[in-house]
């Protein structure tokens, strides 16, 4: 591994990848650009170093080549990385952190995990919910509108996708608020390093869940997504016990945490941007325009799994050694300013031909298409409904909450 000075290692890999530095983003992400396309992070170890990879060239270069960069610890020659912990232990979590999670193995595991649910979330499905998204926006909004407030965040950014996700695996309505307190616990602790003990408590009550959901989908199944995939188990070796529920709490996990940060953040990032909203409020037709651009400008994923070099690669000029730990931090690579002009500032009807808020090559967000309807739905509904729409408490009383690799406001009041 290259030797780098002191100067370079000012910023850890782990407080990179857990969002300590969420306040303070645009310009962490703007000084790491600066020093080049791949930079040296604190190393992780003596003979193990950290990169971050700030630009979209090599950003798309490395989340692509699952040849030389893998997600699997295990391909890497890595045991438990972080110390400490229970982030890779067989515990709590470990059915859903050691290889039975898409997230954590690469071909032909992956593809095979995959392609069970990719079949139902194809383009003509996704559309088809339309209907009864914006069903649920409208039944949100109704709540709310003779108030003339709301907290965005809990009374519509929220509800909105994990009532959607859950009617689509069948996830009891009543289940759905202490599903909300798991999903916080396992988006902390899917980070490396350790976990309080806290949050694995609630990441093993949220295993122990899917569980039972799973045993009564056999006893009763039904016409949920849930029901489709464990017909599928039953019927031999494509998915086992452990994937399944590795599956399974993934899609409820990821079916709504990153499409409430969306609607919430992309909420505040409109009303900072008065000109943007009051644009976008004159024309509906720009709101999946928007929504492209809102996923560049300030997406709710600020980075993605780590990748581990699977051999010696030069990237950008830069030595990364067999089992070094590379970071694509996609805020920084879709502010990148050799692809976008004037990428600080937001434009609602700026023409992206590419940026990762979803990610990029085989690891791309599996629910991309339903969290755009979903965004869609969302921001077009309430700027038709609450056309006044202005915050209800001074702008720095809008605070964020950093979790593993996103950020997310713990609330947004507005009034209309």
């Amino acid at each position: 591994m290259t030797s780098t000075s002191n100067e370079n290692h000012e910023i850890g890999a782990f407080s990179l990848f857990t969002g300590e530095h969420a306040e303070s983003a645009f310009s962490l992400y703007a000084r790491l650009r600066s020093r080049g396309a791949v930079v040296p992070l604190a190393p992780l170890g003596p003979d193990r170093g950290a990169w971050a990879v700030t630009r979209m060239e090599e950003a798309v270069q490395v989340l692509k080549d699952h040849e030389r960069f893998t997600v699997d610890l295990r391909a890497a020659g890595l045991g438990n990385l972080g110390g400490g912990g229970h982030a890779t232990t067989g515990d709590a979590t470990g059915f859903f952190t050691q290889g039975g999670s898409m997230l954590t193995v690469d071909e032909p595991d992956h593809r095979r995990l995959r392609g069970l649910v990719s079949k139902v979330f194809t383009p003509a499905y996704i559309e088809g919910l339309r209907p009864r998204v914006q069903e649920i926006a409208d039944e949100l909004l109704d709540r709310v509108q003779a108030q003339g407030r709301m907290d965005v965040v809990e009374d519509y950014a929220y509800p909105l996708p994990i009532n959607v996700i859950s009617e689509m695996l069948g996830v009891p309505r009543e289940d759905r608020p202490q599903v909300r307190e798991w999903s916080g616990a396992l988006a902390s602790g899917l980070g490396l390093g350790g976990q309080d003990d806290g949050i694995v408590a609630h990441m093993r009550a949220f295993g122990e869940y899917t569980a039972r959901l799973v045993a009564e989908k056999r006893r009763r199944p039904a016409d949920d997504l849930i029901s489709k995939l464990v017909a599928t188990e039953e019927e031999g070796d494509r998915l086992g016990e452990r994937e399944l529920l590795s599956m399974i709490t993934l899609l409820i996990f990821a079916g709504h945490e990153t499409t409430s940060n969306l609607i919430g953040t992309g909420t505040l990032i409109l009303l900072d941007h008065p000109d943007q909203l009051a644009r976008l409020a004159a024309d509906p037709a720009l709101v999946p325009v928007a929504v492209e651009e809102l996923l560049r400008y300030n997406g709710p994923a600020t980075t993605v799994g780590p990748r581990f070099a699977r051999e010696d690669v030069e990237l950008a000029g830069q030595r990364i050694g067999k089992g070094d730990m590379v970071v694509v931090a996609l805020l920084s690579a879709n502010h990148d300013e050799t692809r976008f002009t004037r990428p600080e500032e937001l434009d609602v009807a700026r023409a992206i031909n590419r940026h990762i808020g979803f990610g990029q090559g085989i690891h791309v967000c599996l629910g991309a298409p339903l969290a755009r309807l979903e965004g869609d739905v969302a921001f077009t509904t309430l700027l038709r409904r609450m056309p006044g729409l202005r915050l209800a408490v001074p702008r720095d009383g809008i605070t964020w909450h950093a979790t593993l690799n996103s950020r997310s406001l713990t609330a947004l009041p507005v009034a209309f």
